[in-house]
């Protein structure tokens, strides 16, 4: 199987603060690869940089075999992100912020109107989609901005946190979506603090802290190595804190 992602010896330093410390990873095309650890461990840094929205300070980053730092804008063409920070026009309705970002994308408009309602109803906002987006509650939110990156059918997908806030019938919902887009042989990273999403939706996992890797392998390779009932227990193991605490 051939690699989507490289990550090779990328460190990312802001001043005097090395977020991100000579991180190398590999992941394969069709693989749902999640990222834990607390908030400032390195996971935002990571995708903003894979991006191209950020310039690593070293290292090789490609994605689909392209090189981040001298062919971000063909990066762009190919990858669909959810970033970390909810980020709408509120005075837009649900629709109109997707239809927005399909635009952005030169969705040609014979396929626009069918990919936003695909996506609308996989995110199920079906009912409220004609709503202005700044009466959304925060889940509601994170469903249309998971709804915006996927909208131009996307190779490759990042999912900063893409579940936080919402309540857990909806949770339900895009874990569904997220394996469909497996099924469909995208590749996704992925990063929660929610383990039971790990467990469910992860190929493999990489726990990271202080910008470091400290493991890696498949969720039950994890339990069985430390004996463990689930990947939290692990890494309070690892580093004596819990992934739900701030770093």
């Amino acid at each position: 199987m051939s690699e989507a992602i490289e990550i090779e010896n990328f460190t990312k330093e802001y001043g005097d603060i090395k977020a991100v410390d000579n991180l190398s990873l590999r992941i394969e095309e069709g693989e749902i690869f999640g990222m834990l650890g607390p908030n400032g461990s390195g996971k935002t840094t990571t995708i903003n940089c894979l991006s191209g929205l950020v310039s690593p300070t070293a290292g090789v980053l490609k994605v689909e075999g392209l090189d981040v730092r001298r062919q971000s804008s063909k990066v762009r063409e190919i990858l669909g992100v959810c970033p970390q920070e909810t980020a709408l026009y509120p005075f837009l309705t649900g629709r109109e912020n997707i239809e927005l970002f399909g635009v952005l994308y030169s969705i040609p408009r014979h396929l626009l109107d069918h990919n936003v309602s695909y996506v609308v109803e996989k995110v199920g906002l079906t009912d409220d989609a004609g709503r202005r987006a700044g009466k959304y509650s925060g889940g509601m939110k994170r469903r249309v901005c998971i709804a915006m990156a996927l909208v131009q059918d996307p190779k490759v997908v990042f999912l900063d946190e893409p579940t936080v806030g919402m309540d857990p019938q909806s949770r339900r919902s895009i874990w569904d979506f997220i394996m469909e887009m497996k099924d469909k042989g995208k590749t996704i990273l992925l990063t929660t603090h929610y383990m039971e999403e790990a467990d469910q939706l992860c190929d493999r996992v990489a726990i990271i802290d202080h910008g470091q890797l400290i493991e890696l392998g498949t969720p039950e390779e994890l339990r069985r190595k430390y004996n463990a009932r689930d990947l939290e227990e692990i890494f309070l193991r690892l580093t004596g804190r819990r992934i739900r605490e701030g770093a």
